[in-house]
């Protein structure tokens, strides 16, 4: 329970900082911020403060799951990840591209450009497949 009251107590205090940094624009005017960025960097700071802090959370909670799980079931998970990744890689075709600043995407670039949208649509693809068994398995099980 006390690391519940310290995450609000954080909370607490990164959103007074940023409804201090809200009303410091607000006062300058927009013309101000827009022309010279004055009050920006207050954001930027309480934005990098605020990812970092999630990050290590997350990355505690997840080490900590999956020590205090199945490994062995996550193991799978993760072969089975790296499987589709390795797909989506042997589908992707790497093709030097023309970029519009009058630079080139390698090959290599382009062919791991493709491997993300592969393994995007064949995640996709999955997730579609999940939801559609579940209900077909809910309808038939009534």
């Amino acid at each position: 329970m006390a690391l519940h009251k310290i995450f609000k107590i954080i909370a607490l205090i990164f959103g007074i900082a940023g409804v201090a940094f809200f009303v410091n624009l607000l006062i300058k005017g927009n013309d101000t911020v827009v022309n010279t960025g004055a009050g920006v960097d207050g954001y930027i700071y309480v934005t990098y403060a605020i990812l970092a802090l999630i990050t290590l959370i997350v990355i505690f909670y997840v080490l900590k799951g999956i020590f205090a799980g199945n490994i062995k079931k996550t193991l799978f998970t993760l072969a089975g990840f790296a499987l589709i990744i390795i797909i989506a890689y042997v589908l992707a075709d790497g093709v030097e591209t023309p970029l519009k600043d009058g630079g080139t995407l390698s090959a290599s670039g382009s062919k791991w450009v493709g491997t993300g949208l592969y393994t995007f649509y064949i995640m996709a693809l999955l997730a579609i497949a999940a939801m559609v068994w579940t209900g077909v398995t809910k309808l038939i099980n009534r």
